[in-house]
């Protein structure tokens, strides 16, 4: 049995991407469809026809469906197109599934149909199939969505837990925490005196760049969602076995969210991003990738927030303080705020 105790039911917080999901996941789902082993990877491959093909799939059931900075259609989108980026992949198709409430109004669907269509053509990604679905009033909260991306792999690109070294570097593309605090704010209709904005985007252009000019030097990359920074490097240590150690004072955050967050007593590495990217790279080439990053609209704040240590025991993420001193950052038990994404 785990340590964090077995579920008779479902609860909210196995879909926070922290320690109840990954339970979910690694004791529930994965023994029972042949995957045991599998590394936990935003996007599985398959060599097929001579090249690897990369596929990622998500359900979107963020509320409320519009908020500042997109909407859940430009969200599936997005989080659709992420995962096959920092996997290494070039998107290149994806699916569209809509589940629909009865009663959500048809202005609102054209508007977030819109939304989808038009982030889909600015990422040069195909949607070629689909699925409508219908269910009674309150079942769904209006609108669900489910998407499935296709991306191709790129020549010379290797991505994967087991490239990262000790002596490697974290960097972060930008300020930590403006989706999660954005989506707490409108859900909670709490007003805050500066107006906060999700940092909903496509990283694919960015990604390219980085790929481009770093090749193998790119250890490994992963967009951090459900459960932010925190989640994000538990699951790189995880992963490569070793220990990291993240800085404080060099991981960005907009004055905005840090007091948001301290106001609402929440761990601003806990927050959800969807617009960011965690890059683990060769130490030589770290600087220049943080110029290269800093030259691009959403990388302007981009910032190397740590690096990887030799673990001699159980691997672990250690955060050193602003004050000097250090404490041990864990994965999220669940979510602060469920359905971000």
């Amino acid at each position: 049995m785990s340590l964090l105790g077995r579920h008779d039911k479902i609860v909210l917080a196995h879909g926070g991407g922290g320690q109840l999901s990954d339970s979910l996941i690694r004791q529930q789902i994965l023994p029972r469809i042949g995957g045991s082993d599998s590394p936990l990877y935003d996007a599985g491959s398959i060599e097929l026809w001579g090249g690897r093909i990369y596929i990622s799939t998500d359900s979107y059931v963020v509320k409320p469906l519009v908020f500042p900075g997109g909407d859940i259609g430009k969200l599936a989108v997005c989080g659709t197109v992420n995962d096959l980026a920092v996997s290494g992949a070039r998107p290149v198709a994806m699916s569209l599934a809509l589940i629909m409430a009865e009663g959500l109004p048809m202005d609102l669907l054209e508007l977030i149909l819109d939304s989808i269509g038009r982030t889909a053509s600015e990422n040069n990604v195909a949607i070629i199939t689909g699925d409508t679905k219908t269910v009674e009033a309150g079942s769904a909260d209006g609108l669900f969505i489910n998407t499935t991306g296709i991306g191709l792999g790129r020549p010379g690109v290797d991505l994967g837990f087991s490239r990262i070294l000790t002596g490697d570097l974290i960097l972060i593309t930008g300020t930590i925490g403006e989706h999660g605090m954005t989506i707490l704010s409108q859900r909670q209709d709490i007003g805050f005196q500066s107006v906060l904005t999700s940092d909903c985007a496509s990283v694919l252009g960015l990604i390219d760049e980085v790929l481009a000019f770093g090749g193998s030097r790119v250890k490994f990359m992963r967009d951090p969602t459900r459960g932010g920074l925190a989640a994000t490097v538990c699951e790189i240590a995880a992963g490569c076995g070793q220990c990291i150690e993240i800085w404080e004072d060099q991981i960005p955050v907009q004055p905005a969210v840090r007091t948001a967050a301290e106001m609402l007593g929440l761990d601003v590495l806990n927050l959800a991003n969807e617009g960011k990217v965690v890059m683990v790279v060769d130490p030589a080439w770290a600087d220049e990738c943080v110029k290269l990053c800093r030259a691009h609209p959403l990388g302007r704040n981009a910032a190397i927030i740590g690096s990887v240590k030799e673990a001699t025991g159980v691997p672990v993420v250690e955060m050193k303080t602003r004050i000097g001193g250090r404490r041990i950052v864990q994965m999220p038990y669940g979510t602060d705020l469920p359905r971000i994404c």
